[in-house]
């Protein structure tokens, strides 16, 4: 007797188990979203609006980042890796991230959110969040260099990722994924910055002359 042939338009059982927790994740995501939207905030509303609308084009970061240029050089170091990493967030979010993944945004009517919530809703996919990722890889990049801006930072980026769900514009996890590519995004500034440092050190101190050798040792003085 022979065995029947197995049905070639089924796919594999590790593929259809991936897909079974993608699907779950989405309807957790969704869940998520929803108890948000109708969870009456009154008092929270206007304050997460007008944050979500200062973190636009990283407006609130840049801010900070100038007020730390003219704290010092210790401060205005921790300024460029945070301007750096958004740089970085920003580009692998918008041209990498979003083009990618082609996430739908939330329909947010649907969800019912209230309407002093509302910021504009962004024509872009929804994964990930960038205002979540630039707002983490800056204050990432910038807390690893200033430990006491660290936990302001960490907390205002937080913020930052919350009332871009809020407002209705993102699932959560897009926030989520925001903020992992924000953390990645620092630790890349940080090491560029650091082998710049590291780069322009080794110049300085073993100064190259233009035949590609460092310079003469001087003779010594003859003893007299």
């Amino acid at each position: 007797m022979t065995e029947p042939a197995p049905d070639l338009a089924e796919p594999p059982a590790g593929r259809s188990r991936v897909a079974a927790v993608l699907s779950d994740l989405r309807a957790v995501d969704g869940a998520l979203y929803a108890a948000v939207a109708a969870t009456p905030t009154p008092t929270l509303d206007k304050a997460l609006r007008r944050l979500s609308a200062a973190a636009d084009h990283s407006k609130l970061s840049f801010g900070i980042a100038a007020l730390l240029a003219v704290s010092g050089p210790r401060a205005r170091r921790a300024a460029y890796a945070g301007v750096g990493a958004i740089a970085i967030a920003s580009t692998t979010a918008n041209v990498l991230g979003k083009r990618l993944v082609r996430r739908a945004r939330p329909d947010r009517e649907g969800a019912r959110v209230h309407v002093d919530r509302h910021v504009p809703m962004p024509t872009s996919a929804s994964f990930p969040s960038g205002h979540t990722a630039s707002a983490v890889a800056f204050a990432t990049a910038v807390g690893v260099l200033l430990p006491g801006a660290a936990i302001p930072l960490g907390t205002l980026a937080g913020a930052v990722g919350y009332s871009r769900v809020h407002t209705g514009v993102h699932y959560p996890g897009d926030v989520a994924a925001g903020g992992v590519l924000g953390i990645a995004s620092a630790a890349a500034a940080l090491g560029v910055l650091t082998a710049s440092a590291a780069t322009h050190h080794a110049q300085h101190t073993h100064p190259v002359h233009p035949a590609g050798t460092t310079a003469p040792l001087q003779p010594a003085r003859a003893l007299r």
